[in-house]
């Protein structure tokens, strides 16, 4: 019996005891954060129509290269845990989770897009083009097949609406939708003398709150007080400017009547006449 138990113990040694499983939590970092992706969106308090005494649609410019709004920019290329904005919108077109309107017509979201489309919009397409033969010189066709550049996407349009609540009597706004602007050259710009802008889709806000609400934006100040990006909008934690206002003119934008510096302050008035319009309802 002896020589059985010391054979069993020499087996057992060289071969190995089976490795026990780790039983420690493992935390990466000094504390457990939430997990952010059971997170829900903020209610809005429900607004009844006979309670809007004053409303106004806004048309505004999100610019990612201004400091502020980076954080919508970054990470410009693919993370594990992190998207930036239009990697969350692609992806969310990609999985079905979003529906992508064309914007080429309008920005009331009224012909769907397919993500296929998506991607042509974004000039993803097999493409042929003239290469040279480095064995016999001549020109020959060659297929390239494009893909989608996210770091061609340099601002967003926010469409929102600003109403006065004489319920609550407060100024609010709500936004609607949303745009990538995609910059880019066109391929006979060799010199890129001349960029071009191009409205990708238009997704509706009220459906992205979802996905946007569990997905975390970086904070840069202070990383124990990440916010979501529907958290961002809501509380308007970007910097903007206002390119159009609903109007009598077909709802027009100001470069169509506006140029440079004079375009600026005409944005800078709208922006301060909606801040007029609450203020001047007060008696102090």
């Amino acid at each position: 019996m002896k020589k059985v138990l010391v054979i069993i113990g020499i087996i057992i040694c060289a071969f190995g005891a089976p490795v026990p499983e780790a039983n420690a939590q493992i935390i990466d970092g000094a504390f457990k954060r939430t997990d952010i992706s059971n997170r829900k969106p903020m209610p809005l308090p429900h607004v009844r129509e006979a309670d809007v005494m004053w409303s106004r649609k806004i048309w505004r410019i999100i610019d990612l290269r201004e400091k502020m709004n980076q954080v919508l920019y970054f990470p410009s290329e693919k993370m594990e845990d992190r998207y930036n904005l239009i990697g969350l919108l692609l992806k969310g077109i990609e999985d079905g989770q979003l529906t992508a309107y064309d914007a080429r017509l309008d920005d009331e979201f009224k012909v769907p897009m397919t993500f296929a489309q998506v991607k042509e919009a974004f000039g993803a397409v097999t493409r042929t083009r003239k290469v040279r033969n480095p064995l016999t010189g001549e020109f020959e066709d060659k297929p390239i097949v494009g893909e989608i550049r996210p770091q061609e996407i340099k601002q967003f349009m926010v469409k929102e609406e600003w109403f006065f609540d004489r319920q609550t009597s407060t100024m609010n706004a709500r936004v609607i939708g949303v745009c990538p602007i995609r910059e880019y050259y066109r391929d006979e710009d060799v010199d890129q003398a001349d960029v071009q802008r191009q409205k990708v889709f238009w997704v509706y806000y009220p459906e992205a709150r979802p996905l946007l609400a569990t997905n975390a934006v970086f904070n840069p100040n202070n990383t124990a007080q990440n916010m979501s990006f529907d958290d961002l909008f809501i509380k308007r934690k970007f910097n903007s400017y206002i390119v159009k206002e609903s109007n009598v003119y077909n709802n027009r934008s100001i470069s169509d009547y506006l140029a440079g510096r004079e375009a600026m302050l005409e944005s800078q008035r709208i922006e301060q006449k909606i801040f007029d319009f609450e203020q001047d309802l007060w008696e102090y």
